[in-house]
């Protein structure tokens, strides 16, 4: 039976008996994936009483039922979990923390926004990251309110990651 090659949906075949089984299933896999929300990420151990329509990221170490299934997205339905291998690209909301979890081929991460610049309208807000300023130093005349000024500025921009 041929597949689909990023989620491993069943083709329905010329003469197949029964293809609402592998059209149900295919829905099934769909309805785990098309806009993702799971209870939580990289849990290796699957819940003792799962709930129709639960799912879960699986985390690098599965046991039970979920063994082999390693960053997969596990969905419960009746009949039982269905596993979806992460392809890149993937994301899903994790309901535990609010935030998005995407997998980038390699590892899932939790609420990390990638992109070049970020606008706002049509006004670019934040670029990527400028070089080093230093604190200020020196000078003839000194007003040390203004530096301790700058300083905080200069201070508050690298912890939010504007510069180095």
């Amino acid at each position: 039976m041929s597949q689909t090659s990023r989620l491993g949906l069943a083709f329905l075949d010329v003469g197949q008996a029964a293809k609402e089984f592998t059209h149900n299933e295919a829905l099934r896999i769909i309805d785990i994936v098309a806009a993702a929300a799971v209870e939580n990420v990289g849990t290796n151990a699957p819940p003792a009483s799962p709930i129709d329509g639960q799912c879960h990221i699986v985390g690098p170490a599965p046991t039970g039922v979920w063994a082999g299934h390693a960053k997969a997205i596990a969905g419960y339905a009746p009949g039982g979990w269905r596993f979806i291998a992460a392809v890149a690209g993937m994301s899903a909301l994790d309901k535990a923390s609010g935030q998005t979890a995407a997998y980038d081929g390699t590892a899932w991460s939790i609420g990390a926004i990638k992109g070049a610049t970020l606008k706002l309208g049509a006004s670019q807000v934040l670029g990527a990251r400028g070089a080093a300023v230093a604190n200020p130093t020196g000078g003839t005349v000194i007003d040390v309110e203004a530096r301790a000024a700058i300083t905080l500025i200069l201070d508050r921009m690298r912890t939010h990651g504007l510069i180095a």
